[in-house]
């Protein structure tokens, strides 16, 4: 595996944190533990990206969908994501990092929404690592809502049809001023998006890994972008014939993943 600063990092790596409970069921445990366990692996990846010098990392933490979860785990979720910000904000605040949340914020439990309000106020002038967190979020509800905040604006004669352009409909995501994901990466083996940066991933590169959240590390982050850096990014264009020519033996299925 090829030196993390040897070539160009990821500006934005977004992740699909998955297989918490599947972790936990292979172990005999309940799923809470997978979810316990889910939570160390933040710390670490936060903390390795800060290191390896990544500016934005976006974890999807909970989505819109998951509240038809059965009641006991959704309260345990709350409950690992209050312990988290109190426990940890202090020391992320240290390290100069800065949180944002992204999600539909309306309606979210009154014991939840003031933590997160808070540490993205405390966080708010850092300027290391942009850590991401999509809380309450589903890629679809967050476009309706972009394209609500257009209707209002030609409703009320601010801004003509003609003026909507793909620049424009960006700035009203909650990722407005980010970015879009140079790398998304998916654990558990699963090989979907699941309503996550449906916009901001159009010309992002996929690794999707076979091991469960719990057990992503360092290494394994070393290893997705070790894999991103063998894609040829052509946004649309056409390869310079030196890459097409280069790129004409399938590269090792390893390096495949996501293709």
């Amino acid at each position: 595996m090829s030196d993390p600063s040897a070539r160009t990092l990821p500006l934005h790596v977004a992740i699909i944190m998955d297989g918490n409970g599947r972790w936990a069921a292979r172990r005999g445990l309940p799923r809470t533990m997978g979810h316990r366990k889910g939570v160390e692996a933040v710390r670490e990846t936060v903390r390795a990206a800060g290191e390896l010098g990544i500016r934005y990392l976006t974890l999807y933490a909970f989505s819109s969908e998951n509240w038809s979860r059965p009641e006991p785990e959704v309260n345990d979720l709350m409950g690992l994501l209050k312990v988290f910000i109190r426990r940890d904000l202090a020391e992320l605040h240290r390290q100069n990092v800065r949180v944002r949340i992204i999600g539909d914020r309306w309606n979210l439990r009154s014991d939840v929404l003031p933590l997160l309000l808070e540490a993205e106020e405390t966080t708010r002038n850092n300027t290391a690592i942009t850590v991401c967190i999509a809380f309450n979020y589903g890629s679809r509800d967050e476009i309706a809502r972009a394209m609500q905040s257009l209707a209002v604006d030609v409703a009320e004669g601010r801004l003509s049809p003609e003026q909507i352009t793909p620049p424009l409909i960006a700035s009203r995501l909650d990722t407005a001023g980010m970015p879009d994901p140079d790398l998304v990466i998916r654990t558990s083996g699963e090989e979907r998006l699941s309503n996550f940066l449906l916009w901001q991933s159009a010309y992002s590169e996929f690794v999707f890994m076979p091991e469960y959240w719990p057990d992503f590390d360092r290494a394994m982050l070393m290893r997705a972008i070790d894999i991103y850096r063998q894609r040829d990014r052509r946004f649309g264009n056409v390869a310079p014939a030196s890459a097409a020519a280069s790129s004409a033996t399938p590269p090792p299925a390893s390096l495949a993943v996501g293709s």
